[in-house]
């Protein structure tokens, strides 16, 4: 099989977008607000909405399977309060699950926190709940800024977080660490901002010691890590400098890197640095880079191309695509062997 576990609904209906926009209207005017039961979507849009898009894709590249979640740019932590978020992020999960039922052995979803900024992160733990026990969510996107940009939150490795973590470690399911849209006109969403919360992440780990506290916690860093593969020497010496064990002791039993890099010589240096077993397969496709690269004919988001072009040991490339995915995920190697998969 091949796994994706970097998949978002960016293709939803306009009407959730729509929703969406009353309810940031309703902000300044609470005569504006929409009401709780919309939007009201059929599963006709939702099929018209994936089969042509992310279904299509997955068959043309022989992808099994995805990890489905509500689109990164829009969950948008710092619109509102936390009852603006927790209303948008159930109406989000919901429609994910939905997809997932439609074509349940093709999409897996995975939940959207309702965090916001300066909010206490176990006000997330019911929609946490809710996603799992109802919806049968297999892992969450945990947003390490929330105020879009301005970076006010706590790292990673604060005490303010461990509600939320001994929550996913009863639930043994991982974490996407994954930022939303920036509002700091300094960092670009998708070229930046992504990718600086990447590198970020990793480093709070790093300096930190949360894995002594939750040895189980398990955190997927998307895009390849940021920069975190391209200065590997960097963070060993950090590493070295700060007391702390290799890297390989301190971090990567419980943190893993995703293949959404989108040419073939970084996709081979992610390969070559980083150990396959904490490698796992995932293409973010028809998300923030979705044009065809003039130099290969291919589209950018085509990442089982450069996996299977990296020329790695057979073991490995199926380690990265599949084996990796059922060992982070347990909640989705479960489904699958439900499946007789």
């Amino acid at each position: 099989m091949i796994i994706d576990c970097h998949g978002h609904y960016t293709t939803a209906p306009p009407a959730l977008a729509a929703w969406r926009d009353r309810q940031t209207a309703a902000l300044t005017d609470p005569s504006a607000a929409p009401d709780r039961a919309d939007p009201r979507i059929g599963d006709d849009e939702l099929r018209e909405s994936v089969e042509p898009n992310q279904l299509r894709l997955m068959d043309e590249r022989g992808i099994d399977v995805t990890v489905f979640s509500p689109r990164a740019s829009f969950m948008a932590h710092h619109v509102g309060d936390f009852e603006t978020s927790a209303a948008w992020a159930a109406i989000c999960n919901e429609l994910c699950f939905r997809v997932a039922e439609l074509y349940p052995e093709r999409f897996v979803p995975a939940a959207m926190l309702p965090q916001s900024p300066g909010v206490d992160p176990a006000t997330c733990i019911p929609e946490l709940t809710r996603c799992v026990e109802e919806f049968g969510a297999v892992a969450v996107n945990l947003n390490p800024d929330p105020s879009g940009g301005h970076w006010t939150a706590p790292p990673l490795t604060d005490r303010s977080w461990y509600p939320l973590y001994e929550k996913m470690a009863e639930y043994d399911i991982p974490a996407m660490i994954h930022v939303s849209t920036s509002v700091n006109p300094a960092f670009h969403t998708t070229g930046a901002h992504y990718l600086n919360a990447d590198t970020t992440a990793f480093m709070q780990l790093v300096q930190g010691d949360l894995f002594a506290d939750f040895p189980t916690l398990r955190f997927v860093i998307p895009h390849g890590g940021g920069a975190v593969p391209y200065h590997w020497g960097r963070f060993r010496g950090l590493a070295m400098a700060l007391g702390k064990p290799p890297l390989e002791e301190h971090v990567l039993g419980n943190v893993y890197f995703d293949t959404c890099v989108y040419h073939q010589a970084g996709s081979d240096l992610l390969y070559d640095v980083i150990p396959a077993r904490n490698i796992l397969f995932a293409s973010e496709m028809i998300g923030a880079v979705r044009d065809i690269d003039p130099c290969t004919g291919f589209h950018f988001d085509d990442t089982r191309r450069y996996a299977e072009a990296a020329d790695l040991p057979a073991d490995d490339l199926a380690a990265v695509q599949e084996h990796n995915a059922r060992a982070v995920y347990p909640r989705l190697d479960a489904l699958l062997k439900r499946q007789g998969r």
